[in-house]
């Protein structure tokens, strides 16, 4: 799963490590001339006043007219040398230019939304630029701590605990799930069925798709194989009336969640989008989660934006995940919505699904196995 994206992200630790080598191997001769200095600097007190002010302000010594000949962002020779010279090694702009570059495009070539990566570049760029790396450590390690920080930042933004949300709410919980057609919101409302079961929850599904034909067709056959209530009107019903009926049912025989089907829909869609405005008023769901594949990549960030912008979600189901290879989805959804990842639909069982762990993404993206 996202092994395309996890490559390119090998790829920027590489590229890192190969810009630094030459800094490495030129070291020796800047320890040599931060000796040099230092006895210089022991033989005239002027001088060790004016080069430990070079090092504390981080430029050279100012020139006749008072410029200094350094530009104060960036360490000077001399602090180089004494970097060195204490075990450490300073990592500079003009070692992070290119694999920086390379990192974008790799970034975008994966489906991550632009403000997405810019976010993650200004975070690694910031973590790493001026970083002194001990010599016993590896840039590496350094690039990877950066990186896990980094994309942490993005993937984990509204994350909750749904399980323990669940737990605490009022019984029943309702949740509707909404999004386009074909992206499997019906399949994934069963096996959350069964993730919820196997936890402990009990569950009816209600049919609130009632614009497509065969509808009903395909949500009762997974709640025959799965053994769940089902509550359905005829084809051109109410969706709001369905889905108040599963609440009444579920509150009648002590059942935990409602899960609430919805009609596929472009957020363009008026009179579709004013059925989920019904609904919420109408049912007042606890959540409402947005369905989409993770294979679509950039247009499925950009659904879900609308989606959000439409019909205000609550978190978000990626299906198909264990198909993408470029993560753009998983890493960008977050951060355009501001609302969680919450699911990955990970196969056609009823439990491939799974609970998203933003640290777990980032790990395994980080892997070098």
């Amino acid at each position: 799963m996202f092994d395309g994206l996890k490559d390119k992200l090998s790829g920027f630790r590489e590229d890192v490590e190969e810009s630094t080598e030459g800094e490495d191997e030129a070291a020796p001769d800047d320890e040599a001339a931060a000796e040099s200095d230092e006895t210089d600097a022991s033989t005239d007190p002027v001088g060790e006043d004016s080069d430990a002010a070079a090092v504390e302000t981080g430029s050279d010594e100012p020139t006749a007219d008072g410029d200094s000949s350094s530009n104060d962002d960036e360490p000077s020779t001399f602090q180089r040398a004494k970097a060195f010279a204490t075990g450490r090694i300073i990592i500079e702009e003009e070692d992070l230019e290119e694999p920086l570059w390379n990192l974008e495009m790799a970034l975008l070539e994966s489906d991550v939304e632009m403000s997405v990566a810019e976010q993650i570049l200004d975070s690694v760029r910031e973590s790493m630029l001026g970083e002194s790396r001990k010599q016993v450590e590896t840039t590496g390690e350094l690039v990877e701590s950066a990186l896990h920080d980094a994309l942490l930042d993005v993937i984990a933004v509204g994350q909750f605990d749904f399980e323990q949300r669940i737990s605490e709410a009022d019984k029943p919980v309702t949740i509707v799930f909404t999004g386009v057609n074909g992206v499997g919101k019906t399949t994934s409302i069963a096996k959350l069925s069964e993730w919820l079961a196997d936890r402990g929850y009990s569950s009816v599904l209600a049919n609130g798709d009632t614009y497509r034909a065969g509808a009903n067709e395909q949500i009762r056959e997974h709640a025959d194989r799965l053994g769940r209530d089902l509550i359905s009107h005829d084809q051109g019903g109410d969706p709001a009336a369905v889905i108040y009926d599963g609440v009444e049912y579920a509150e009648a025989n002590d059942i935990d969640v409602v899960l609430g089907d919805t009609a596929g829909r472009l957020h363009t869609s008026d009179d579709l989008m004013a059925q989920l405005e019904k609904i919420d008023r109408v049912v007042d769901p606890d959540m409402t989660l947005f369905v989409d594949e993770a294979v679509a990549g950039q247009d499925a960030v950009n659904r879900a934006k609308e989606f959000d912008d439409a019909a205000a979600i609550d978190g978000a189901i990626l299906t198909k995940a264990d198909a993408d290879s470029s993560g753009g989805a998983a890493i960008s959804v977050a951060y355009v919505t501001g609302k969680p990842i919450l699911f990955l639909g990970t196969g056609q069982g009823y439990d491939d699904i799974t609970l998203f762990d933003p640290e777990d993404l980032v790990e395994s993206l980080l892997d070098e196995e």
